[in-house]
């Protein structure tokens, strides 16, 4: 078995493992909680988690052949099988974190989402303890992860391929350490701040909209020609003062 094919593994089985972890489930309880609607592009948990609470007649999971929950669409967030201009709302559950090229899968779901379709976007904050673990951790945290993009680069990617943050909401109030679970604090912790916990969110939900804009055509102006009289130019005529 190759060396890379063998890492991949090693690192679905470590994330596998996590999501059975108190932490791992109260994240995954708490991101459902802000979720309603969406075409999930990338696994995130190791079942249908985030579009159990989706209000939408039709749900459908694009993931890697490895997913062990069963998803709708085997494929490359990068390369989605699916006919352009034909999905209402995708979902990004912190999969442009894991991609090779982040900029590639937006530009993919840009492709797939009808004008004006919905794009929510989940990712840590990179100077939240949730960021600086998944970048100081030598295998990830959680497992795998190692990237971290900013909110505010996100946001110039977005604005870049045409779509508007119409909302933005800061959550995951909770140390990436399994101690507050612990002591009784699960979802609602996560969700929101409190005055025990004075350091800021480790993660932000960014919710856009993909705009169509329609060119208006501009009918051209012709300059009146002069009249000619006799070979000479008509003069105009001035009112006297």
């Amino acid at each position: 078995m190759p060396v890379r094919t063998s890492r991949i593994l090693d690192r679905d089985a470590a994330l596998s493992a996590w999501w059975e972890s108190p932490l791992g489930r109260a994240l995954l309880a708490a991101e459902s909680e802000l979720l309603g609607e969406a075409l999930q592009v990338g696994a995130w948990g190791s079942a249908r988690d985030l579009l159990a609470g989706s209000r939408t007649r039709r749900q459908s999971l694009v993931a890697a052949a490895a997913f062990p929950g069963g998803a709708d669409i085997i494929a490359r967030p990068s390369l989605l099988p699916v006919m352009s201009d034909c999905v209402d709302a995708a979902l990004l559950p912190h999969t442009l974190e894991f991609a090779p090229d982040p900029y590639a899968v937006l530009r993919e779901v840009d492709r797939v989402l009808v004008g004006e379709g919905q794009l929510l976007v989940l990712g840590f904050r990179p100077w939240s303890l949730w960021g600086m673990r998944a970048r100081w951790s030598r295998s990830g945290f959680p497992p795998g992860m190692r990237r971290v993009l900013s909110e505010r680069l996100l946001r110039e990617w977005l604005v870049l391929l045409g779509f508007e943050v119409v909302a933005a909401k800061r959550y995951l109030y909770l140390s990436p350490w399994s101690r507050g679970l612990a002591r009784g604090e699960g979802t609602g912790r996560m969700l929101r701040a409190g005055l025990t916990y004075p350091l800021p969110a480790g993660a932000f939900l960014l919710k856009a909209r993909k705009r169509v804009y329609t060119l208006t055509p501009v009918r051209p102006r012709f300059r009146e020609k002069p009249a000619v009289i006799g070979g000479l130019v008509k003069p105009t005529t001035r009112s006297q003062a």
